[in-house]
C-alpha cells in the first residue's frame, strides 16, 4: 500500500501541467535565467486569492541582487517554463504550460525604495498591462506559440525608480468551480528609467481581501 501511494504521488508530480515565470527580456535582450526574478522551484499554482503569498508566490528559492533596467516605453518580455529551466524532460508537451490551461496574463508594478531587497508586505500595486481573450485567442495561447515568451510595452508615463513587477497568469480551465482558478505569479526586480511622472492609480493590495462566496475566479478579479 505504501508503495502504491508513493507511486501515485510520484506520477502526479511528473504529469503536472503547470508553469513558472523565470526570465525577462528588454527590447529583445534576454536578461538571463532567473536574473532579477524571484521564483520558487515548484511549478504549482496558488488557488486562493487570500493566500499570504499571493503577491509574488511562496517558498522562493531563487532571488539575486540583480535589478533589471527597463526604459519607459520598452518592449518587455516575460518567459515561462514548465519547470525551472524550461521543459520537464524530452518532448515535454506541457512546456511552457498545458494547452488546456487557457487564460489571461497581467502585469503589475509596486513602487519600492530598493527592488533587490524589498519585501512584499504592504505594497500597493497598479496594473500596467493585461492580455485576455481576443478573437478567440487567450494570452496563454500567444505565450505558448511564442515558446514561453509573452510581451507588453512599459507605459512611457511610468515614473522612474525601482519597482517590483508582478507577472501573473491565470489558468481558467477549472474556474467554474469555487477555488478552481489557478494563479501563477512571480515578481521581477526592475528599475524604470525615463521622464515619466505617473506613479500609478487604481491601487490594489495582495493578498486580496475577499468577503463571502465568490466564483472560481474570485468574482470580478480578472
Amino acid at each position: 500500500m505504501k508503495f502504491q501511494l508513493l507511486s501515485t504521488a510520484a506520477l502526479a508530480s511528473t504529469i503536472s501541467a503547470h508553469t513558472i515565470f523565470q526570465k525577462v527580456s528588454v527590447n529583445g535582450a534576454d536578461q538571463g535565467q532567473l536574473k532579477g526574478v524571484r521564483a520558487p522551484d515548484s511549478d504549482y499554482p496558488i488557488t486562493s486569492v487570500t493566500d499570504s503569498a499571493f503577491a509574488c508566490n511562496k517558498d522562493l528559492k531563487h532571488q539575486d541582487s540583480t535589478v533589471i533596467t527597463v526604459p519607459a516605453g520598452a518592449k518587455v518580455g516575460a518567459w515561462w517554463g514548465h519547470v525551472i529551466g524550461g521543459a520537464q524532460g524530452a518532448n515535454d508537451a506541457d512546456n511552457p504550460i498545458a494547452k488546456s490551461h487557457k487564460g489571461p496574463i497581467s502585469y503589475y508594478l509596486a513602487k519600492v525604495d530598493n527592488a533587490a531587497t524589498t519585501g512584499t508586505s504592504g505594497l500597493q500595486w497598479f496594473k500596467v498591462a493585461h492580455d485576455g481573450l481576443s478573437n478567440g485567442k487567450w494570452a496563454v495561447d500567444t505565450m505558448i506559440a511564442n515558446g514561453g515568451w509573452h510581451y507588453f510595452t512599459m507605459p512611457t508615463c511610468v515614473a522612474p525608480g525601482d519597482y517590483l513587477m508582478r507577472v501573473e497568469l491565470i489558468a481558467l480551465h477549472g474556474a467554474q468551480n469555487q477555488g478552481g482558478a489557478q494563479f501563477y505569479m512571480e515578481c521581477a526586480q526592475i528599475r524604470v528609467t525615463g521622464s515619466g511622472t505617473n506613479k500609478g492609480s487604481g491601487f490594489v493590495s495582495f493578498p486580496w481581501r475577499v468577503q463571502g462566496k465568490r466564483s472560481g475566479c474570485a468574482g470580478q478579479y480578472i
